[in-house]
């Protein structure tokens, strides 16, 4: 298990270290450089993803972690969850691939895309990949033609109205159509083992795991009439990876284990995963990106320029980066990224109406509008934090093929945390098992600053 992350694959750094500082020290070096043109830089704390995964831990002890790879396929993030015992949840044949190629055994992949390509089901039997969704009679018979021995795990709609992406609208069997795709299974020699769920992201009421917890026991039962041995319950994802959410995440757990204590008692053979993206690398991730055009634009106001001796003025930014890059957040979950200046300005610099824009030529890559800001050159350079969640990896045909460098950093702390999490893997030589947590590691999660747990709420 261990050995997929090296010490030269990160900055060794000592606790209490400044994201900012590095990124100062990285953004002059890429200013005076000249042979590689650099689009944007990223600094990863790989140890904020370490103390994620002990939250996850402590929080939800009866529930195995996957990481949905889209959310960010970077080496050092892969690598680091790998070590951590992760499993992986792929959407396609790149995402298997990715993950192949650092060496995760495909026992502990799933093939969760209820919408798959035929080539890219024959690449799962191909490669061992067994654990396959689906949520409709078609996805269903491609998979009896392409990969006979797949063990399938049945999607089922939720009540996700109140989510910003709302997963449903396109993925998810309603529950009375799950008896008729049961059957179908059962008809063609099918193993449906299991049922899983996905309530969208951004989710403001935790009682929806509740509701759809309830509703896959449902499905447990019709499996059980129909001759299916069911035995996974996954949980999806929509997990919050900042501590600012509406609903944080203890409060969502509490929910979580109230659920699974009236309906999958422990004890009664199921074992329970989740599909966590934005958990683990949200806030792990902080860009710098430079300025790379400006526009002074002069406002129509009568009168002001009389008043203030000058014309109001708005002005554009340009950044290297965009919508269809790394600012990909603003299209898929409506937000307005807020920038930090790198360079302090003095205080009785004047603010400006201020937007900022991706390089792309169309309206659409806007990255964001209405901000004050003081006076800006081309060459200065914009600090986003949280930006880790479909930021890195996310390809576009209209981007211009410039490079996002990615330093991955971590403290001594959390890799002597990782380390100590690790020492049972590398004792025990069954590496079979899906996604076993090595270790609940709450001996030191005080030393990894880790916040006080809610008890879990009643349901009833």
């Amino acid at each position: 298990m261990a050995g997929y992350l090296r010490e030269t694959d990160f900055v060794m750094v000592e606790e209490g270290f400044s994201t900012r500082d590095l990124l100062e020290e990285l953004t002059l070096g890429a200013s005076q450089a000249t042979a590689e043109e650099v689009a944007a830089l990223f600094v990863a704390d790989l140890g904020a993803v370490v103390r994620k995964h002990f939250c996850f831990l402590k929080c939800l002890p009866r529930v195995r972690s996957f990481y949905a790879v889209k959310c960010n396929s970077s080496p050092g993030v892969l690598k680091v969850l790998a070590e951590l015992g992760l499993g992986f949840s792929c959407a396609n044949k790149a995402e298997m691939e990715l993950v192949q190629d650092i060496g995760v055994p495909a026992s502990k992949i799933i093939y969760a895309n209820p919408c798959k390509q035929i080539a890219h089901i024959k690449y799962a039997a191909k490669h061992g990949v067994r654990l396959l969704s689906f949520d409709n009679e078609m996805e269903l018979a491609k998979v009896v033609k392409s990969h006979p021995s797949a063990k399938m795990v049945l999607c089922i709609a939720t009540e996700d109205s109140h989510s910003l992406s709302r997963l449903s609208l396109k993925f998810g069997a309603s529950l009375k159509s799950c008896r008729h795709l049961l059957e179908n299974a059962k008809r063609d020699h099918v193993e449906v083992i299991g049922v899983s769920f996905h309530i969208g992201s951004g989710c403001p009421d935790p009682q929806a795991y509740a509701q759809s917890i309830a509703d896959a026991r449902v499905v447990f039962e019709m499996g059980a009439e129909l001759g299916h041995r069911m035995h996974i319950l996954d949980l999806g994802g929509g997990f919050p990876g900042v501590e600012d959410a509406k609903v944080r995440f203890e409060e969502i757990a509490s929910v979580i284990n109230s659920a699974l204590d009236l309906y999958f008692p422990e004890g009664c053979g199921v074992d329970i995963l989740a599909k966590l993206g934005r958990y683990y690398v949200t806030s792990a991730f902080t860009l710098a990106i430079s300025i790379i055009a400006k526009k002074e634009v002069l406002l129509d106001q009568p009168g002001r320029e009389e008043e203030t001796g000058s014309s109001p003025k708005s002005i554009v930014y340009h950044l290297s980066e965009g919508v269809y890059g790394v600012f990909s957040s603003v299209l898929f979950d409506s937000t307005c990224p807020a920038p930090i200046l790198q360079k302090k300005p003095p205080t009785e610099q004047p603010l400006y109406s201020s937007s900022l824009w991706g390089p792309v030529a169309n309206g659409c890559d806007c990255v964001a509008e209405g901000l004050w800001l003081p006076q800006l050159h081309v060459g200065d350079w914009l600090v986003f934090e949280n930006m880790g969640a479909y930021t890195v990896g996310m390809g576009s045909p209209l981007r211009d093929a410039q490079t996002c460098r990615i330093t991955y950093a971590m403290s001594r702390v959390a890799c002597t945390a990782r380390q100590r999490l690790l020492l049972p893997a590398e004792q025990d030589e069954d590496a079979e098992g899906m996604c076993k947590p090595l270790s609940c590691g709450w001996e030191i999660t005080d030393t990894l600053c880790m916040g006080p747990v809610f008890t879990p709420a009643s349901i009833m």
